[in-house]
């Protein structure tokens, strides 16, 4: 569940890409839910024009999903809903570092300064920054800054199509999801899901909002199914560019081009999108990777990114990767001996398993997952509460047991009133919990204090923090870009040092918020 903090994050991030009219609608959705068009006017006190072209500009940007429903008391008319998409907004903050995975990772060959790099790169960013485009419209924003012959024209098409497809193979690029699937709704009236025999819980029913996103997923195949060679051959015939060139800056755009460029999409054409989960799933990889290094050192962490490459269902909520020996020796490149990835695998707690005379390997994420957020946390008390609390917390941290407060301070070699008053920082603060008890021998209201680190509700506490932290990042940067326009040339200098440690901060930060909330 998305806090207070989060959803004033999101606004944040849309108003300073696209104005305050738009993040106006986009707030109205977080705070309220799914709501439609009507009820979107009657909420924010808006035209309903202006309404119309900012969920336009919404949806196009994919921050909105629109799906069908029946009209309440009505069985032949429906009614169109609007849902905010709150992790699409909240990865338009990450552009910078989707784009960087152009310099490393299958998404680009050795050298990144090769043509073919930078073509991925150019094709990659003006999906990025126009939210959905058709191959045409890419194929026109790269040849409108070069005039050149027909015959040169018809050669960089042809290499366009081919970087292209090779990022809709590695699903880097996706077909955009259905625009407004119908969803019937769940009677009322039917029974409650019931816990089944040997489950820890029991069976919960889709919502509304997760029915329409599943609804709106297109097949697989369908997905990701790359642009045949007569669709390169109709690009550049007599389309009109709607999009901006590559290196222009979509900060505050207006509701007029992106509506012109709705306009300019036929029905029957294929738009495309950037795919978040296989961009999101890179970054997992990395972030892993450098804990593991830092554990296992440099090798562990070549071995283990050729695992997550190897993996076939590259999920990012899936926790539990698999893949093929020989598909791990593939991306290693032979850099290594056999034996030495095997002790590896080993070192990683891989399991091994033959399936057709093959050999796989299976990794729970788990345990790296909690061991990169356990470092976060720590950082986190370490700066907060001193050596003191780092201790008390790494102690807590590593029992995972209820723990009497003079044990604490015999263990932790504190005095016993220093231990009490900082495990009570702690417990205020909501990073550990307390239990009473009853002490034996003792008077009925005589009781001693346990001690216990919860990681969920911590967890939650933690990103609460983040989510505020950022926003107030975001706030800050948004006033030094405001202050751009009066200040001196003098000062200009020093506005934008500070801005760029504050954005550098704010990147720093989303790597945190990414661990504790995407992944």
């Amino acid at each position: 569940m998305v806090g207070v903090y989060g959803k004033r994050l999101a606004k944040e991030i849309i108003s300073t890409h696209f104005g305050h009219l738009v993040a106006k609608v986009c707030n109205c959705l977080l705070q309220s839910g799914t709501l439609s068009l009507h009820e979107i006017v009657r909420y924010t006190d808006m035209p309903g024009s202006h309404v119309k072209n900012c969920l336009l500009i919404l949806i196009q940007h994919n921050c909105v999903q629109a799906f069908c429903t029946p009209r309440k008391g009505s069985t032949d008319k429906t009614v169109t809903l609007y849902m905010a998409i709150f992790d699409n907004i909240i990865n338009r903050m990450r552009f910078s570092k989707f784009l960087s995975l152009i310099k490393g990772g299958d998404l680009a060959p050795k050298d990144s300064q090769t043509k073919e790099g930078q073509c991925k790169y150019a094709l990659l960013k003006g999906i990025l920054q126009n939210g959905r485009l058709t191959f045409e419209q890419l194929v026109e924003r790269s040849i409108s800054k070069e005039q050149q012959t027909d015959r040169v024209q018809e050669k960089h098409q042809s290499e366009l199509r081919a970087c292209f497809n090779e990022l809709v193979r590695l699903h880097y690029v996706e077909r955009c999801p259905r625009p407004e699937p119908f969803i019937y709704p769940e009677p009322e009236d039917q029974p409650k899901p019931t816990k089944r025999r040997g489950a820890k819980t029991a069976e919960q029913p889709l919502s509304l909002e997760q029915q329409a996103i599943e609804a709106a997923t297109l097949a697989e195949s369908e997905r990701f199914s790359e642009i045949p060679e007569s669709s390169v051959e109709r690009a550049g015939d007599g389309i009109v560019n709607h999009s901006p060139a590559t290196g222009d800056k979509r900060k505050h755009e207006t509701l007029e081009t992106d509506l012109d460029l709705l306009v300019a999409i036929a029905e029957n054409e294929v738009l495309w999108r950037a795919n978040f989960e296989k961009l999101l799933y890179c970054l997992r990889t990395k972030i892993c990777a450098e804990n593991v290094r830092s554990r296992l050192g440099d090798d562990a962490g070549v071995v283990f990114e050729a695992i997550m490459k190897a993996n076939a269902e590259q999920k990012i909520k899936a926790t539990i990767v698999i893949a093929t020996f020989d598909g791990i020796l593939n991306n290693l490149a032979g850099s290594m001996t056999l034996d030495g990835v095997r002790t590896i695998l080993d070192e990683l707690d891989c399991k091994s398993a033959t399936d057709k005379l093959e050999a796989i390997y299976s990794l729970d994420l788990n345990a790296t997952l909690e061991a990169c957020k356990n470092d976060e946390i720590e950082a986190v008390v370490k700066a907060r509460y001193g050596d003191q609390g780092y201790k008390i917390f790494r102690l807590l941290s590593t029992k995972d047991q209820l723990i009497e407060t003079d044990r604490i301070a015999e263990i932790t070699f504190m005095e016993k009133k220093e231990a009490h008053q900082m495990l009570y920082k702690l417990w205020r603060d909501e990073f550990i919990d307390i239990k009473k008890v009853p002490s034996q021998g003792s008077g009925e209201s005589a009781s001693i204090s346990l001690w216990r680190l919860y990681r969920k509700p911590l967890y939650q506490t933690l990103l609460d923090d983040i989510f505020h932290a950022a926003l107030n990042l975001t706030v800050k940067i948004s006033q030094l870009v405001e202050k751009q326009h009066e200040i001196l040339e003098d000062d200009m200098k020093n506005l934008l040092k500070r801005k760029f440690i504050l954005q550098l901060s704010l990147l720093k930060l989303d790597d945190s918020l990414m661990l504790f909330h995407d992944f």
